[in-house]
């Protein structure tokens, strides 16, 4: 067993602990009894309040602005693999529950009481993100539960990401566990698709809107649908498979228009699928001055705003990516917008719509509010947690 160290609190700084959170920010820490120095990145920690009361344990990194982050309210339980391989086993009980295909987000950090921890899973295959130097230094033992609970095929390890960089952590992809396939298969809503296995965005699909890409299918019946941010087409390609007359989608990726392409034919609807490669913002405006209608657009952009410093600028790109796509709207048009950042607020959002819409003059109604799906729950103790939301709104003539 790992030496455990005490991380004693400030005086009141044990409530939001007390509440629910897993985090304890630097500026918590009674830094006179326990420096923060005496620590290295990774280390176990025994979580205490002013008093030395037990709290949880966890891990510390003393370099970052989350110095510590628990794993468990129980004194006698750490973090190890045998820690990893129970939180594994509850985590596989709940997806296997809401889903009868193996293809979903089967650890989401906090919310699966495994903070810094992110595991997809596609069928035989898991694609793993490790954000924090406290999982990294059990990576072996992430790897050995996994196996243990899954028996997959193959672990890959995305460890790509930028938030890494906040932890002093390097950057890699790396294949843990048996061979690579060139492509990992994902089912979803009754169409099939491929993604690369070792590039892509983030764990190479976005699980988290599969809810709402489901409620999205069934307003595109006969109609013109735009996809907007396309990425590999888990969008469009449903809108199409579900019904749609003609579907556009706009991505700045060539490489996953070509994914796109590949996937549209593997679903049998190549010839209702066009690509549009570009910048967003400068695809609809030259749309627009097409004069091009469409009568669903779907608007899944990446986060605008990834940190506070963000926001004023952020907001202004979700006011113009709506606008542009009202614009492009036909008379009695419905409009599904979305955002992933957990800094704009979902009223927030609601209230850009709605200022969109008198600007340009046109009535919009709310038909349906969107979030993350059950594979990504919300820890209601903390709300970094709850960040994507959507809104299916009609726009019609003043």
């Amino acid at each position: 067993m790992s030496t455990v160290t005490e991380l004693r609190l400030r005086k009141n700084e044990e409530r939001r602990l007390r509440a629910g959170h897993l985090w304890v920010f630097s500026n918590e820490v009674d830094t006179k009894l326990t420096p923060l120095d005496q620590f290295a990145p990774g280390d176990l920690v025994q979580v205490s309040d002013y008093k030395g009361k037990f709290i949880g344990n966890g891990y510390i990194n003393p370099h970052s602005l989350i110095s510590a982050r628990l794993v468990s309210r129980d004194l006698n339980y750490q973090l190890d693999q045998s820690l990893l391989t129970h939180r594994f086993k509850v985590a596989l009980s709940l997806r296997e529950r809401l889903f009868p295909d193996p293809f979903y987000r089967l650890v989401f950090g906090e919310s699966d009481y495994l903070p810094g921890l992110v595991v997809d899973r596609f069928g035989d295959v898991l694609s793993v993100q490790i954000t924090t130097a406290g999982m990294e230094g059990y990576k072996e033992q992430i790897i050995a539960a996994l196996d243990k609970v899954i028996r997959p095929k193959t672990i890959i390890l995305r460890n790509d990401i930028s938030v890494r960089d906040l932890e002093g952590l390097p950057s890699y992809v790396e294949t843990a566990l048996g061979e690579a396939p060139e492509h990992i298969q994902i089912v979803e809503n009754g169409c099939r698709f491929q993604a690369p296995a070792l590039s892509g965005q983030k764990t190479g699909w976005f699980y988290d809107h599969r809810l709402n890409r489901e409620r999205a299918s069934h307003y595109v019946k006969d109609l013109r649908v735009l996809d907007v941010f396309s990425y590999m087409g888990a969008w469009g390609i449903p809108a199409a498979v579900n019904g749609a007359k003609e579907v556009f989608c706009i991505d700045a990726s060539a490489t996953a228009l070509d994914q796109l392409d590949a996937n549209a034919a593997l679903n049998n609807v190549a010839d209702k699928v066009t690509t549009i490669e570009g910048d967003a913002f400068e695809a609809l405006k030259a749309l627009r001055e097409d004069k091009q209608r469409f009568d669903v657009i779907l608007l899944d952009p990446p986060a605008f705003i990834k940190r506070r410093k963000d926001v004023k600028q952020g907001l202004e790109a979700y006011r113009r990516i709506n606008q542009l796509a009202m614009q492009l709207l036909s008379r009695d048009g419905v409009l599904v917008s979305a955002s992933c950042s957990y800094h704009l607020e979902r009223n927030r959002l609601q209230e850009i719509l709605l200022k969109t819409s008198r600007h340009l003059d046109r009535n919009l109604v709310l038909l349906e509010r969107g979030h993350q799906g059950p594979d990504h729950p919300v820890h209601p103790a903390i709300p970094e947690t709850d960040y994507l939301k959507a809104f299916f709104c009609r726009v019609t003539p003043s």
